[in-house]
């Protein structure tokens, strides 16, 4: 979340002519995260954040917009997206698409517990099994063949022995998603970025309540395993090494595994997807540090940080999946 396109109270009384949310009180921008413009707004129903898409169209946006309305249907706590007078929940606004959503309560713990682990892991866990019956289809667009074709375009900005660690990663997820057991993995609707600070816990450190996830803009059908790997290498981690912490790890993963049980082919292939996982925001980092978007408030995030997460999961030690033998 960032603030790319600058948005007005003028701008925000106007669109609210076409919602039943009440007048107009507040706007502020949103100075965190990397893809959109983002901004609080207040009315006098309530508080929701309003958010104009910067990359993604609007046609791939329906899956993002109709993926949070139809969780939220299900008791999965996430934004609802509000509905317009006229029944649809996407707009224009400054030549670009937005929408409206819910603000959900409390706010990011960024040191999180076994708790936190546990809470975040059994919710997920929900999202996914919520989701098998989601009628539309759209794939991870931040997948591998986003890091095939992305890649190249960093390997000039690196010196050679880290360009070959790229090189040498990438390779082995090439021969991973051809194997019987990589076609074998459950997959749906996947959120792909459930980083900390993309859920929000009310109540207290010590009594964590669930708040929600944020934040659907990179989801995409994937493989429901690379969506947990992606969280525990952000959760479950000490950040100036990037190990894995063995008590959260196992908070989070048995959690997970309460509400839907790995499967065999899981566990076999959970090292390999530790590091794709890695990687994927590996790369990312690498092209939004070395050729930037101009943004108001854009703030990149260092690369070097899942250089070390790849690099931490490439020699272990690997927490096993529950169930593992």
């Amino acid at each position: 979340m960032a603030v790319f396109t600058p948005v007005s109270d003028e701008d925000a009384r106007n669109l609210l002519t076409d919602y039943t949310l009440g007048d107009f009180i507040s706007l502020r921008g949103i100075a965190a995260g990397i893809e959109n413009s983002n901004f609080f707004l207040n009315t006098t129903t309530g508080e929701y954040i309003l958010t104009i898409f910067e990359v993604l169209t609007a046609t791939q946006l329906p899956f993002y917009i109709e993926l949070m309305h139809h969780l939220s249907g299900r008791g999965i706590p996430v934004p609802q997206p509000q509905t317009r007078k006229d029944g649809t929940r996407l707009f224009n606004l400054h030549g670009k698409p937005a929408t409206i959503v819910t603000r959900l309560p409390g706010g990011y713990e960024p040191e999180p517990t076994v708790e936190h682990c546990r809470l975040t892991g059994q919710t997920l866990a929900r999202a996914h099994l919520a989701a098998v019956d989601f009628p539309i289809h759209q794939p991870n667009l931040r997948g591998i063949d986003w890091w095939k074709k992305t890649a190249p375009i960093v390997y000039p900005y690196l010196v050679a022995d880290t360009r070959a660690v790229l090189q040498t990663a990438l390779a082995e997820q090439v021969r991973a998603v051809d194997t019987a057991d990589w076609a074998s993995l459950a997959q749906g609707p996947s959120h792909c970025d459930l980083f900390r600070d993309n859920v929000l816990f009310a109540g207290t450190r010590e009594c964590p309540q669930m708040g929600g996830f944020i934040d659907f803009y990179f989801a995409g059908c994937d493989h429901w395993l690379f969506d947990v790997a992606v969280s525990v290498n952000d959760w479950c981690i000490d950040r100036n090494t990037g190990d894995l912490i063995p008590a959260l790890v196992n908070a989070w993963l048995t959690a997970y595994a309460s509400v839907r049980p790995f499967t065999e082919a899981e566990r076999r292939v959970w090292p390999v997807m530790l590091r794709a996982a890695a990687l994927r925001f590996w790369i990312s980092r690498l092209y939004d540090f070395h050729l930037p978007r101009p943004a108001q408030t854009l703030k990149p995030h260092d690369p070097t940080h899942f250089e070390r997460v790849l690099a931490a999961r490439t020699r272990g030690p690997i927490s096993p999946l529950p169930g593992s033998t």
